[in-house]
């Protein structure tokens, strides 16, 4: 092992196996939600493949992978859809069910759900638009 390698610290992206497990993940996830009584709704207008996309790009910066999203913010995409704090919670939940199955170290999990908490209130309905 060379002093850089030793140094230089690995991402979450890193650690997960890059875009491809993002790319699982972002599959069974949106499997998950879609059979979701609760949440399917959100998604009937949908293109789902762009929003697969979307998703996966996000969460690859959210696991500090390279930044390739130059999609709308999240209060701009969410607000308009008055989600539910009860949805939000589900969406998570699901989320999280997807990365263990998936074998997502605890650590990473953590961090993801730590994220989902930050933004919480740029998603549910009532909470505060970025920048407000």
């Amino acid at each position: 092992m060379t002093v850089t390698e030793e140094t230089t610290p690995t991402s979450h992206y890193e650690r997960i196996g890059g875009a491809s497990s993002v790319k699982a993940a972002v599959e069974l996830f949106y499997d998950k939600v879609l059979a979701d009584p609760e949440l399917a709704g959100y998604f009937s207008d949908v293109d789902m493949v762009g929003q697969r996309r979307h998703l996966a790009l996000m969460l690859t910066v959210v696991l500090g992978g390279p930044n390739e999203y130059a999609g709308r913010g999240l209060a701009e995409a969410h607000q308009p859809l008055n989600i539910p704090l009860e949805h939000y919670v589900k969406v998570g939940e699901h989320l999280t069910a997807t990365l263990v199955e998936l074998g997502v170290p605890a650590d990473v999990v953590t961090a993801v759900q730590g994220v989902l908490a930050q933004v919480q209130d740029q998603v549910v309905a009532g909470g505060n638009p970025a920048g407000a």
